[in-house]
């Protein structure tokens, strides 16, 4: 994350879980303490993505479990995320769109007055080594770093607030949820236009996670991932012969706008310094 002047904002994955290490472990209350902004907004992000798609189900009668979060280690996030277990074929390319992209807008949602929140009540301290995790820029984070953000002279550097790297964590979520590659949100939206164009959409989506791998060597592990949990294609409608509505290919460029926007091409450009 950039801050308008150019330095790097960084975040202590310490200063937010606890003690240092790979699982969290707290010991230290008042450690738990800093760390609850952070597990709220994170929380409340991922909750509303899920809840998303799960109103969705229940809206068009599909059988789904609510959302369910998975804990994780302490860096980089300290969860997994959360899913819901659709258990229900989709009848249609409306309903399979609707599913899709609600998770996504609804997070997306919560995601920027979290950023507006944490940056507003970020701290400008001198760069140092010991800052600890660089955190890369969106287009999104850069714009309100801008706006509501303090100004980071030479030499210093944006000391994220909790609030603020649970919204960084939303855009890295909310991004990876849309792109376009097999049953991700993005595959859903991607199906529901063009259940033919879906298959080559998502196998160039993977070679261009490859290929940034050549920049960025994580895209590449998490394209592997992606390949062999998800593959590249989609099941069946019951029915795709029913076209997409025109408001709804509307909001397929609001989904493609918030990957834009969202997408962070080095989510951490340095580490421990």
């Amino acid at each position: 994350m950039l801050a308008a002047g150019g330095a790097a904002a960084l975040t202590r994955a310490d200063q937010f879980w606890g003690l240092p290490g790979l699982f969290v472990v707290y010991l230290d209350l008042a450690a738990l303490w800093t760390g609850i902004p952070y597990a709220a907004w994170l929380v409340a992000i991922l909750g509303c993505h899920e809840m998303g798609h799960y109103l969705a189900c229940r809206y068009y009668r599909i059988d789904a479990t609510p959302p369910l979060f998975l804990p994780g280690p302490q860096f980089p996030f300290g969860t997994l995320g959360a899913f819901i277990r659709i258990r229900s074929p989709f009848a249609d390319r409306n309903v399979l769109f609707d599913v899709g992209i609600a998770g996504p807008l609804a997070g997306f949602a919560v995601t920027v007055p979290a950023l507006l929140y944490g940056l507003a009540h970020s701290t400008v301290v001198a760069t140092s080594p010991e800052l600890g995790v660089t955190l890369g820029d969106s287009l999104l984070s850069r714009l309100l770093a801008f706006l509501v953000g303090p100004p980071t002279p030479d030499g210093t550097t944006l000391l994220v607030h909790p609030a603020a790297y649970a919204g960084w964590v939303g855009l890295f979520a909310t991004a990876m949820n849309l792109l376009p590659i097999g049953q991700l949100d993005g595959g859903h939206v991607t199906y529901a236009l063009s259940p033919r164009l879906h298959l080559w959409v998502s196998r160039l989506a993977l070679v261009g996670m490859l290929a940034l791998g050549v920049f960025y060597l994580p895209w590449a592990f998490w394209g592997l991932i992606l390949a062999l949990a998800l593959g590249t294609r989609h099941p069946r409608l019951v029915d795709e012969s029913r076209p997409l509505s025109r408001g709804r290919r509307l909001v397929a460029i609001l989904g493609l706008a918030i990957l834009i926007l969202c997408f962070i091409p080095t989510p951490f450009a340095e580490l421990g310094g």
